[in-house]
């Protein structure tokens, strides 16, 4: 795995914002599975728009991380990886695991684009009572 696509995916786990900053393009463009609870999904321009609208809000909501468990390299930087999210819900205390895959593009040795796929009926069943 290229070590960009390994710092990201350990700053997540660690929720280390410093690291994901850094590693971030300043011409960084989420994309989040339509669904996801709280209203994150769509399109997310700038690395303050993804950490603050995406990533802030999942994690008061939840205490969950991705796990990469393949990654495959493309043309032009682009990395095909998937894995797990595993984690809780906090309003619940539920557990859930739900599979993703992530379409990651590297530009400057940072991440300027992440297409994210995930199976988002388990994130709203760990949230159910």
């Amino acid at each position: 795995m290229h070590p960009v696509i390994t710092a990201f995916y350990r700053a997540l786990q660690e929720a280390d914002v410093e690291a994901l900053v850094r590693l971030l393009h300043p011409e960084f463009e989420g994309r989040v599975a339509p669904g996801m609870p709280y209203g994150v999904g769509g399109v997310h321009r700038g690395p303050e728009d993804m950490l603050v609208n995406v990533w802030g809000v999942i994690a008061r909501h939840y205490r969950t991380a991705p796990y990469a468990e393949s990654c495959v390299a493309g043309p032009d930087g682009t990395f095909v990886v998937t894995g797990r999210y595993r984690g809780t819900a906090v309003a619940t205390g539920r557990p859930y695991e739900a599979e993703f895959a992530h379409v990651l593009r590297l530009r400057d040795d940072r991440i300027v684009a992440l297409h994210q796929y995930t199976d988002t009926a388990k994130w709203h069943e760990a949230l159910a009572a």
